[in-house]
């Protein structure tokens, strides 16, 4: 009787467990440079979603890594990632964001790289539409949402305890976060002093150990094989103007983009999304504030991570459309609450702000309600130039 050779089985789930179980950052040089090149301005969510392109990103100089929210995805020609493509000056901005991740979010890109940025230099674009009395809600918050990342959190050693434990209780706030019922158990061991939630966790750690990997794999094969196209808007025309110069051209093309209303509101949004719906628009912000809200704590856990982590973070403080959000009437004065708190709340732990407050009167600075454009990119070109220069 023949007998059934269990070798190259063995041999296989010995490979197996070994590269489920070795350290993940083993396996990163299998993520080609160009690929990080690649995904510096793809916005692809799989990126800021995963950890490996991220940590891979960070250990060339040449990057620096800007996080922020929807303005990122407005690349019009004078926006960092094509403007410093026409002017090159020594490093590439890669981009970590899109709509709805607020700073809880990026606390969490940011956690999982907490060893890589150690006396790294980041940017940070705060808007203050995250500012809300609510704060980030499940709408926004789901689709940016990373099992891994979370995984990461729990298993993070460098984070300190006080830190993860406030982390792991907003994250419990979230419908999606608490559907994971093994996350969920981890999580509720961190934010329980009591043995029962320390016992209940400390029975399912190697099943979410495991899984964590899991997931970890399952990044690093999608970044090993993404093929994201390099995303191209660049004027040649650019090349070589002053920064008086670039000003005037940015506002010459916000001039001829922004006819149809007194707003600056490019015309293809304007006509799209609010003309048709004007009248009913007046006044909608009226209650609104930006005084109060749950963003100011997620944002003061990154605050604290970077400090821990020697990090040089440049805080970008954009305004909004001071003409529209006066048709809104959400008032100055009450933006002016928001615009000093905001600076004063990331000043006293010692980061720098650009502040774009003094510009939301400033036409063409803006190219929707709410986002940045035009004008608006050239001055936070000019503060990341010399941002990257600075010692």
């Amino acid at each position: 009787m023949k007998r059934t050779n269990f070798g190259p089985i063995l041999l296989a789930l010995a490979i197996f467990g070994i590269l489920l179980f070795m350290p993940s950052r083993y396996l990163l040089p299998l993520i080609s440079d160009q690929k990080v090149e690649h995904a510096a301005d793809a916005l692809n969510p799989a990126m800021f979603q995963g950890t490996a392109l991220q940590k891979k990103m960070l250990e060339d100089k040449k990057y620096l890594p800007m996080y922020g929210s929807s303005e990122l995805s407005r690349l019009d020609v004078y926006h960092p990632s094509n403007y410093f493509k026409a002017n090159p000056d020594g490093f590439t901005p890669f981009l970590i964001g899109r709509g709805g991740t607020q700073s809880l979010v990026q606390f969490m890109n940011l956690a999982t790289t907490i060893d890589e940025l150690k006396n790294k230099k980041i940017v940070f674009i705060l808007s203050p539409q995250w500012f809300t009395a609510q704060g980030l809600d499940d709408t926004h918050f789901s689709p940016n949402y990373s099992s891994l990342q979370a995984y990461e959190l729990v298993f993070n050693k460098e984070l300190k305890p006080a830190m993860k434990k406030q982390a792991a209780k907003r994250l419990l706030k979230f419908k999606i976060v608490r559907k994971d019922k093994l996350l969920t158990t981890m999580l509720e061991g961190i934010t329980h002093d009591d043995m029962q939630h320390t016992w209940k966790a400390r029975a399912v750690t190697p099943f979410a150990y495991t899984y964590r990997n899991i997931l970890e794999r399952k990044d690093i094969f999608q970044a090993v094989t993404e093929r994201n196209i390099p995303k191209n808007n660049v004027d040649p025309h650019l090349k070589h103007l002053s920064w008086d110069q670039l000003y005037q051209h940015a506002e010459q093309t916000g001039r001829n983009e922004s006819r149809s209303n007194p707003f600056g509101i490019v015309d293809k949004y304007y006509d799209s999304k609010i003309a048709a719906k004007l009248p009913e628009l007046k006044g909608y912000k009226a209650t609104e504030s930006y005084d109060k809200s749950p963003e100011y704590g997620d944002l003061q856990m990154i605050l604290d991570l970077l400090k821990q982590t020697h990090t040089k973070a440049l805080f970008v403080s954009i305004p909004v459309n001071g003409p529209w959000y006066d048709y809104a009437e959400f008032p100055k004065e009450r933006r002016q609450v928001y615009y000093n708190k905001i600076r004063n709340f990331v000043e006293k732990d010692g980061f720098q702000v650009a502040d774009l407050s003094a510009h939301e009167y400033d036409k063409y600075f803006m190219k929707d309600t709410i986002h940045v454009g035009w004008k608006g990119w050239v001055y936070i070109d000019e503060a990341l130039k010399s941002f990257h220069q600075a010692n």
